[in-house]
């Protein structure tokens, strides 16, 4: 059987350079169907995929449209990266709560941010379920856009569809574990579960070896350097790649957090969100700035754009295996098809991932691959305190998706109450209608305006 994997929000060029170049790596015969709303983004991803696929002469047949109806029969796995409103969408999430005083660094998955995104991608995600399930039903079925924990809680509570969130946080924690235990991130073993961006690793081992105790060590000789004391930061702590915050959490819960300062940062917003002071700098402006942030997006996709229409040489670099948040999902399908037996990071429903969460909410945890698909596997049960880190933001999770089905501006304000970045009533009552008013044409249960599927 050809295998076809259609990739829905192909305009998200990098990546869908490093999928491609995964499929090239591979050798195999492949269908690609390359799928955007937005005509612009798909001709890039569709120009530069012809371009690495004829460079290799590699045996990938590609297919494109705007419309995924097009596309989908016959689909053997659906990879959906949609970003609905694009970066522009993303930095009015940052900046309109910033008016109130909140300071995101990431803005993608909890907080004002990570919920107001909620509000659009949790519609368009259950529409193209809907469109997968009349489509291919057999498909496997992926989901990278963000908020994860929201957008797979809300497709599978209104579709049934078997979704499946991936995210590449957890591996580049493990590898940042090793590099900073000095050892190689190939021998390193571990478990970690949570949800989506605050995920806990609770377990190291080497040639099985427990390392855990090397890491409390490490901890204790980092916090050493990062704060006097008298607990004051220390010049070393205007290093980005610090995280003292993260090694502050190891050493009050024995685990370590996932991934890191700049998204962990945004589950503890009473500590951080109101007027941003993070160690002597500001979130989301000195530390981790979004303007960066989205600058560095829109010439990604520049750059993206002159290889594409041939004004610059396609670099060796584009065919060469790297991390990113494309790495697992090739691996996966290869191991559901050959029946391999392998362990991947995957955000599912809890089914005793976590058996002192309630069933049912998203949550990210090992699972094991193979021909039978994939299944969690079930945990030990965790500590009251790390209990205690998922309540709230389960909680607006669960919110938010109610308020983006439902079109209600009152649940959008629970969640927002829920969340804790917002000192008071009145303020996640203006927050929200600023909000609701800022993506009005990407909020269909809100308002019947159009949406996008794309973030070039």
């Amino acid at each position: 059987m050809t295998e076809k994997i259609v990739l829905i929000g192909a305009g998200s060029a990098v990546f869908t350079r490093g999928l491609i170049a995964d499929l090239i790596s591979r050798r195999t015969d492949v269908v690609l169907g390359l799928v955007d709303t937005n005509v612009d983004a798909l001709d890039v991803a569709e120009r530069l995929a012809a371009a690495m696929v004829d460079n290799k002469a590699a045996p990938i047949r590609i297919e494109a449209s705007t419309d995924r109806r097009d596309i989908l029969p016959g689909a053997t796995t659906v990879v959906c990266t949609i970003a609905v409103g694009g970066r522009r969408s993303w930095m009015e999430d940052i900046l309109i709560p910033r008016k109130y005083g909140i300071y995101q660094p990431v803005g993608d998955t909890i907080m004002p941010g990570g919920l107001s995104r909620a509000l659009r991608m949790v519609p368009a995600m259950i529409s193209i379920a809907e469109d997968v399930l009349d489509l291919s039903p057999r498909a496997l079925f992926f989901n990278y856009g963000n908020p994860m924990s929201a957008v797979c809680r809300g497709v599978r509570k209104v579709t049934g569809a078997h979704i499946v969130g991936l995210c590449h946080g957890v591996n580049h924690v493990a590898r940042f574990l090793a590099r900073t235990l000095g050892v190689d991130p190939n021998d390193i073993r571990y478990n970690a579960v949570g949800v989506n961006h605050l995920t806990w690793f609770t377990e190291l081992r080497i040639a099985g070896v427990d390392v855990f105790p090397d890491l409390r060590a490490l901890g204790k000789r980092k916090l050493a350097e990062l704060f006097d004391d008298d607990g004051n930061p220390t010049e070393l702590t205007g290093r980005i790649d610090d995280n003292p915050f993260s090694w502050w959490l190891l050493r009050l819960f024995d685990a370590f957090p996932a991934v890191l300062d700049r998204h962990v940062s945004e589950f503890f917003p009473s500590f951080f969100a109101r007027k941003g002071s993070y160690f002597g700098s500001t979130l989301g402006i000195e530390r981790y700035s979004m303007e960066a942030t989205i600058e560095r997006g829109d010439l990604s996709f520049e750059e993206m754009r002159a290889v594409a229409h041939g004004d610059g040489e396609l670099p060796d670099s584009f065919f060469d295996r790297s991390s990113g948040e494309h790495e697992q999902v090739i691996d996966i399908v290869d191991n559901v098809r050959r029946d391999g037996a392998a362990l991947f990071s995957a955000n599912l429903p809890n089914r005793g991932q976590i058996p002192n969460l309630p069933a049912d909410v998203i949550v990210e945890a090992p699972a094991v691959v193979d021909g039978s698909g994939i299944r969690p596997v079930q945990q030990e049960p965790l500590s009251a305190g790390l209990i205690g880190t998922f309540c709230r933001p389960i909680a607006a999770v669960e919110t938010v998706v109610e308020a983006a089905v439902e079109g209600s501006r009152e649940k959008f304000v629970q969640a927002l109450l829920i969340d804790g970045s917002v000192p008071d009533c009145r303020t996640a009552e203006a927050l929200a209608d600023e909000l609701i008013a800022a993506h009005s044409e990407h909020l269909p249960a809100f308002s019947r305006g159009p949406n996008t599927e794309s973030d070039p």
